[in-house]
C-alpha cells in the first residue's frame, strides 16, 4: 500500500523516466547498439508497469475487472515473448495518455472548483467594544455584525445595518454587473464589494447561506449520474470481463499469443467509461458559472425532453414589485386600511409588503396596532382580529367562504378593477367589505421573447396555474404570449394540472417561487425554482436560476439539451473507435502499440469534446424596447 501511494505521488516522474528510456532504446536501435536497445526497453517495461499493475491489484481486492487489468495481461504477455519495444511502448502512452486525461478532466471541473475555493474563509466580527476582530468563518453566529472593507468579501446572509456598496453578485447569480445596496438590502456570502464598506448582520452563516447550499448542490450535482451513466457502468461490468475471455479464445483458437494481448489492447472501454460523465461535470459546471444549478445528469437528461413548462404567476412571470395602484373604500378609508397594514405588517408577501408601503406612502398609522390572533388560509387570503375587530384580507373566495356578500356596486367595481388586469384584494371588517385595492405587479423584462425562444428550442406548450382571477391572470397571459391559463387555484389544485399532462404524456417543468408551489415542484418532471424565492422552493426543485431570470431559464434548457446530445456523441465516438480497431486488427493494419496509441486518442477526442460544453452559451432573444417594462397585474 506505502509503495503504491510513493509510485503515485511520483507517476509523473515515472511517465517522463520511461519516455527517456525509450528515447535512449530507439538511440542504442539507431546506433545499431542491439544491447542498449534491449536494456532500454526492458527498464521502460517494467518501470512503466509496476504503477499499472498495482492499480490492477487494488481493483481486484474490490472485485472489479479493471482497465489496468487488462494493460497488465497485455504488457506481461508481450514482454514474455519477447516484445520489449511494444511493453515498453504500450505502458508508457497508457501512462500518458493518463497524464492528459487528468490535466484536460480538470478543466472540465475547473468552474466547480473555482466555486468551492471561492468559499469566504474569514470574516472581520464587531465585538462587544466595537472593535472588528479578524476570526474563522465557522464561528460565526447568526446575530452577529461583521465589517466588510473594499475588495473583501461577504462572509454571511445577512443584511446591511450601516453603510453603502457596489456589490460582485456574480458568485450567486452569475451576473458580473455590480449591484448597488444600502442600508436594509440583502447581501450574500460569497459575494464581493467592489467599492464601499458595510456593516452585514448575519442572519445565514455556514452551510446554512446561499453560497453554502450552492458549492453543497453543484458537489452533489456530480455525484448523480444520468440514465447514460448508469447504464455504461452496468455495461462495463460485463465488458471487460467479456473482453479477458474473448482474448483467451482467441488466444486458444488461433494459437497466435500476440493477437490474443492485442485484443486486449483494442477491447479497452476507456472511452465508452469517461464519455458520459465528462460530459456532465462539464455541463453542471457551465451552469454554476452561469448562475443556473442543475442537480444532477438525471435532472439534466429529464430536463432536455421537457416538452410542456407550467408557471406560477407571481415573483416567476413577474416580479416581486408590487404597489397599489387603485382604491375604491366603502367606508373610513384611512381607518381601515391601517387595521389592514397592522396585519399585513408581519408577512413578507409580495401583497402584504404593497399594502404596508401604500398605507405608509399615504401616512396612515399603524406601528403600534398588534393583532391579536392570524391565520393564514392558503390560496385565499389572511384572517386575523386586531383591536377585537375581526380583519379579513383576500380575494372573493374568501369572503363568501365567510358569508360576506358584495354590494351590486362593489361588484361592479371589482368586475372592472379586474378587466383592467388589475388584481383585487379585498378587506372585510366585522364582515363588512370597505376596502378594495387593486394591486398592480411588473412582468418580468424580455418574458414574451424568452417564451417564444423556448419553444425553437423545443418546448411545444406553456401554461400558467395561479391562485389570481382568471380575467387578471388572462390579461398577463394575452400579455406575454401563455398558451394556456388555470386561474382561482390551490396549491392542490395546481398539482392536479402537473399530473394531467403528465398523464396525458408530456414531460412537465414547473417554475416556481414560494412556499405554495412546493408540490407542484416535487410533482412536475422538473421542478425549477427562482432563487429569489424560498428556501423551501429552491431544496425542493431540480434546477435553481439563482438570479430568477428567464434568460438563465433559456440558458439551462439550451444546455441540458447540448449536454445530453454531446454525451451521445461521447458514446458513438468511444464505441466506433473499437469497432474501427478490430477491423483494423483483421485487416492487419493496427497493432499493440498503434491500437493503444489509437485508444487513448479516443479517450482524449471525448474530453475535448465534453470540454466544448464549458464555453457554451444560449444566444438571447433580442428583446424589443417596448416590451422590457410591460406593466401587468396579478398576484397568486
Amino acid at each position: 500500500m506505502k509503495m503504491q501511494r510513493f509510485i503515485n505521488q511520483h507517476i509523473n516522474q515515472v511517465t517522463l523516466l520511461t519516455a527517456i528510456l525509450i528515447g535512449i532504446g530507439l538511440l542504442g536501435k539507431v546506433f545499431a547498439s542491439n544491447t542498449i536497445y534491449t536494456l532500454a526497453f526492458i527498464s521502460a517495461s517494467i518501470i512503466s508497469a509496476v504503477p499499472i499493475i498495482l492499480r490492477a491489484a487494488s481493483a481486484l481486492r474490490f472485485k472489479t475487472i479493471s482497465i489496468e487489468l487488462l494493460v497488465s495481461i497485455a504488457v506481461i504477455g508481450a514482454f514474455m515473448i519477447g516484445e520489449y519495444n511494444e511493453s515498453a511502448i504500450v505502458t508508457f502512452l497508457f501512462l500518458f495518455g493518463t497524464f492528459l486525461e487528468d490535466k484536460t478532466l480538470a478543466k472540465t471541473r475547473h468552474s466547480i472548483k473555482d466555486l468551492t475555493q471561492m468559499a469566504p474563509t474569514t470574516a472581520l466580527v464587531i465585538n462587544d467594544d466595537g472593535q472588528a476582530e479578524e476570526t474563522d468563518v465557522d464561528f460565526v453566529d447568526v446575530g452577529d455584525t461583521v465589517l466588510v472593507k473594499t475588495g473583501a468579501q461577504i462572509p454571511v446572509d445577512g443584511k446591511i445595518t450601516e453603510g453603502s456598496g457596489h456589490l460582485n453578485e456574480a458568485s450567486i447569480t452569475g451576473e458580473s454587473k455590480l449591484v448597488t445596496k444600502n442600508v436594509g438590502d440583502p447581501v450574500y456570502s460569497g459575494t464581493f464589494v467592489d467599492n464601499g464598506t458595510i456593516k452585514v448582520q448575519a442572519n445565514k452563516v455556514g452551510d446554512d447561506t446561499t453560497f453554502g447550499k450552492i458549492v453543497e448542490l453543484v458537489e452533489d450535482a456530480q455525484d448523480t449520474k444520468s440514465p447514460a451513466e448508469k447504464f455504461i457502468d452496468k455495461f462495463a461490468t460485463y465488458y471487460t470481463p467479456a473482453v479477458l475471455i474473448i482474448a483467451l479464445a482467441v488466444g486458444l483458437l488461433t494459437t497466435d499469443f500476440r493477437l490474443a494481448i492485442t485484443v486486449l489492447v483494442l477491447g479497452c472501454p476507456g472511452a465508452l467509461v469517461i464519455g458520459a460523465p465528462v460530459s456532465n461535470v462539464a455541463g453542471i459546471g457551465n451552469g454554476a458559472k452561469h448562475g443556473v444549478l442543475i442537480k444532477g445528469g438525471e435532472v439534466m437528461n429529464t430536463f432536455s425532453n421537457v416538452d410542456t413548462v407550467m408557471f406560477d404567476k407571481t415573483g416567476t412571470l413577474t416580479e416581486e414589485k408590487t404597489a397599489v395602484t387603485q382604491v375604491q373604500s366603502y367606508g373610513d378609508q384611512s381607518a381601515d386600511l391601517a387595521y389592514a397594514a397592522a396585519v399585513e405588517n408581519q408577512s413578507d408577501h409580495p401583497l402584504a409588503k404593497a399594502i404596508v408601503n401604500f398605507a405608509r406612502a399615504t401616512g396612515v398609522s399603524f406601528d403600534k396596532m398588534q393583532p391579536a390572533s392570524s391565520d393564514v388560509i392558503k390560496g385565499r387570503g389572511i384572517s386575523a382580529v386586531v383591536n377585537q375587530h375581526r380583519v379579513l384580507i383576500g380575494n372573493r373566495e374568501l369572503m363568501k367562504s365567510n358569508q360576506i356578500e358584495l354590494s351590486q356596486t362593489q361588484q361592479t367595481d371589482l368586475k372592472s378593477m379586474q378587466q383592467h388586469g388589475r388584481s383585487s384584494v379585498l378587506i372585510a371588517i366585522d364582515g363588512h367589505v370597505q376596502l378594495i385595492l387593486g394591486i398592480s405587479d411588473v412582468v418580468r423584462a424580455g418574458v414574451r421573447e424568452s417564451l417564444q425562444q423556448l419553444k425553437k428550442l423545443g418546448i411545444k406548450k406553456t401554461v400558467m396555474l395561479t391562485g389570481d382571477n382568471q380575467l387578471t391572470a388572462q390579461a398577463v397571459a394575452d400579455q406575454i404570449g401563455i398558451d394556456e391559463v388555470h386561474a382561482e387555484l390551490l396549491p392542490e389544485q395546481k398539482v392536479t394540472y402537473v399530473k394531467q399532462a403528465q398523464q396525458a404524456g408530456h414531460k412537465v417543468a414547473f417554475v416556481g417561487d414560494g412556499i405554495n408551489d412546493s408540490p407542484s415542484l416535487v410533482t412536475a418532471d422538473i421542478g425549477i425554482a427562482m432563487g429569489s424565492g424560498t428556501d423551501v422552493a429552491v431544496e425542493t426543485s431540480d434546477v435553481v436560476l439563482m438570479s430568477s431570470s428567464f434568460d438563465e431559464l433559456i440558458h439551462a434548457y439550451g444546455l441540458s439539451k447540448k449536454t445530453v446530445s454531446n454525451t451521445k456523441e461521447n458514446i458513438f465516438i468511444a464505441i466506433a473507435t473499437v469497432v474501427m480497431l478490430l477491423i483494423g486488427l483483421v485487416l492487419g493494419f493496427v497493432y499493440m502499440a498503434s491500437g493503444m496509441f489509437v485508444h487513448e486518442a479516443s479517450i482524449l477526442v471525448v474530453i475535448f469534446n465534453a470540454m466544448r460544453l464549458i464555453n457554451y452559451r444560449q444566444k438571447k432573444s433580442k428583446l424589443d424596447a417596448d416590451q422590457v417594462k410591460v406593466n401587468q397585474y396579478g398576484l397568486s
